[in-house]
């Protein structure tokens, strides 16, 4: 095992056997989210335009969700530091199952003509608003857990390899989606499905996720007797990979809430025929993923102020294709690069943020690189879709001004050029001091 640097503090409690079994299991508790969400996402158009829930509001159904999601990260992160990793991820799973179960009630019934097309938006929105509120305790504690066994040499790969579980989820959960479509629950099938795999993981967890409460973080290292670090967004050590992470996750949200539409309008067939072209779309885009995360990075040995250019790049070319593409399977390549684009740089910036900050900041850290995803989600679905209804390219020309920004800045940004090396981390950390030095009130930090 790689010894770690004075800034990253020790490696906890596990040995190699057991370190393996552990990420194991946060890798399934991420597959699963991820293969649940994106089967939902999948089969969502679909159900809007069956239910007779206009574009627009089915894609704001995750808003109110995302909302709690970018609240709640920060708050189950610090959680985590006091309570331990597990109990955070136990909650986040039970909080997935409950979410999914819930949101497949309102569906069936808006299916079968029981509800109004409003009562069910409404019903579909609280229930996945327990998703962002409560299901979203498990990413951050899954990625401190990770960073907290990790050496500073291996944290790229390692956060890479748990980032991956989110690109397989997105190939299994399109395979799988048409296949629980089963004739009583119809498109709702999906839902009561991962509800019950979210079950299956939770005791998983339960079981098997070691951890002891000597290594929580409070507990741990050298500083454990001093005050409890706490890392706020606009730290400079980590605001740039903030900023970065939100513009990106925001760009590829777009591709993502506007696919099941354009599939749609592109083959001029069935919203329910469309599902599964869209799942293969999706699965396209994920294989194109876990390219850059299983194979590229590691093969190519990539840092994440390469991954972070690089990955821009490519996003900013797909999202180009995509904009123009003059049938199905243009569509596909052009989503598919994207992607391969986001699979590269969710790495960089994650694993950026991670690299900027010591030991004991990592739960602070995940939980605000955890909220990225839900603030990420809260505008750019309704947005996008409305630019497509208005005119078909147009989100996805704003998604390129976008990267090519997101280039220029990964290149130009003193932090982001000088992650990963050995004076970037203390440089960081005294302009962070200057920065934070003005914005403590009397009543100390936010």
């Amino acid at each position: 095992m790689s010894a770690a640097s004075p800034d990253a503090g020790p490696e906890v409690g596990l040995d190699d056997r057991a370190k393996g079994r552990a990420f194991a299991i946060l890798f399934a508790v991420l597959l699963s989210s991820a293969a649940g969400n994106t089967a939902l996402q999948t089969v969502l158009p679909a159900i809007g335009r069956q239910v007779g829930i206009p574009d627009v509001l089915i894609s704001s159904i995750f808003s109110l969700s995302a909302l709690l999601w970018g609240v709640m990260s920060p708050v189950w992160a610090r959680m985590s530091d006091k309570r331990g990793r597990k109990p955070m991820v136990i909650l986040g799973m039970a909080g997935f199952a409950v979410s999914m179960l819930g949101f497949g009630g309102f569906i069936l019934m808006g299916l079968k003509g029981l509800m109004a097309p409003l009562a069910v938006f409404a019903g579909a929105a609280l229930s996945r608003a327990i998703f962002g509120l409560v299901g979203s305790a498990s990413n951050p504690a899954a990625q401190a857990y990770v960073a907290d066994r990790t050496a500073p040499a291996d944290r790229t790969n390692a956060l890479a390899t748990m980032a991956s579980a989110s690109g397989l989820g997105t190939i299994l959960g399109p395979a799988v989606a048409p296949f629980l479509v089963f004739p009583l629950l119809t498109l709702s099938g999906p839902m009561f499905s991962f509800a019950i795999i979210a079950g299956v993981v939770l005791i998983l967890v339960l079981r098997g996720l070691p951890e002891t409460p000597e290594e929580i973080p409070e507990r741990v290292g050298a500083n454990k007797d001093k005050p409890r670090a706490r890392v706020r967004w606009n730290d400079r050590r980590i605001m740039p990979f903030i900023l970065y992470g939100f513009l990106l996750a925001s760009a590829q949200t777009v591709n993502q809430q506007t696919l099941g539409f354009m599939v749609i309008d592109k083959l001029g067939i069935s919203p329910a025929k469309a599902a599964a072209f869209a799942g293969i779309a999706m699965m396209a885009g994920a294989v194109a993923s876990l390219l850059a995360q299983w194979g590229l990075i590691r093969m190519l040995r990539l840092i994440p102020r390469q991954l972070l250019w690089l990955g821009a790049g490519c996003a900013g070319l797909g999202n180009l294709i995509v904009a123009f593409s003059p049938d199905y399977h243009t569509l596909v390549v052009g989503f598919a690069l994207c992607s391969l684009g986001y699979g590269f740089a969710r790495p960089g910036f994650t694993a950026g943020a991670s690299l900027s900050v010591g030991h004991e900041e990592q739960g602070a850290v995940a939980g605000a690189i955890s909220a990225i995803n839900g603030a990420s989600v809260i505008i750019a679905p309704v947005l996008g879709v409305a630019l497509y209804k208005w005119a078909h390219p147009s989100p996805y020309l704003l998604n390129v001004a976008i990267l090519a920004g997101l280039i220029a800045y990964a290149l130009l940004d003193p932090i982001m050029r000088r992650v990963g090396d050995a004076t970037a981390p203390r440089e960081a950390r005294d302009e962070a001091q200057v920065v934070d030095a003005s914005t403590i009130d009397a009543t100390g930090p936010h």
